[in-house]
């Protein structure tokens, strides 16, 4: 195979408020932890073991202050996207990195009945960050 792939689904709850930060020209960026947990038995004590794997989710422009606007701590989220890593120059010249989740898809899973909020799916979002043209729609399939 001579492509690669870069796609990450997650299925999470937020850590976090959804950190917003505005750019000139009405841009702007949203930031959040989400959980993603996974359990297993040991097999040598029989004891359910519950391990948790913390991600960076990074949003952006229109999604990212949907985010805001309906998401907090403890909501359930689909999250697709692609992995890219950061480096910069932290305190003393040390060299930092960080890996975070560039979302290109978000569902809201978390009923919101009890709030004054539209319902999960009146507020799922979806958002195509690449160029690609529109597939054409027109071909002789035979299904």
């Amino acid at each position: 195979m001579a492509g690669t792939l870069n796609k990450v689904m997650l299925i999470g709850h937020l850590g976090d408020e959804v950190k917003m930060h505005y750019f000139d020209g009405g841009n702007a960026i949203g930031r959040f932890p989400i959980a993603t947990n996974e359990t297993y038995t040991n097999r040598q004590t029989g004891e359910k073991i519950t391990t948790t794997e913390w991600h960076n989710i990074v949003v952006k422009n229109k999604l990212a202050q949907l985010c805001e606007k309906y998401l907090t701590k403890g909501d359930k989220v689909y999250v697709e996207g692609k992995i890219k890593t950061r480096q910069w120059e932290g305190q003393e010249g040390v060299k930092r990195y960080s890996t975070e989740i560039h979302v290109t898809e978000l569902t809201f899973l978390s009923d919101k009945k009890d709030r004054d909020k539209p319902k999960t799916n009146e507020t799922s979002q979806t958002v195509n960050h690449q160029n690609d043209p529109k597939p054409d729609t027109d071909d002789d399939l035979p299904f």
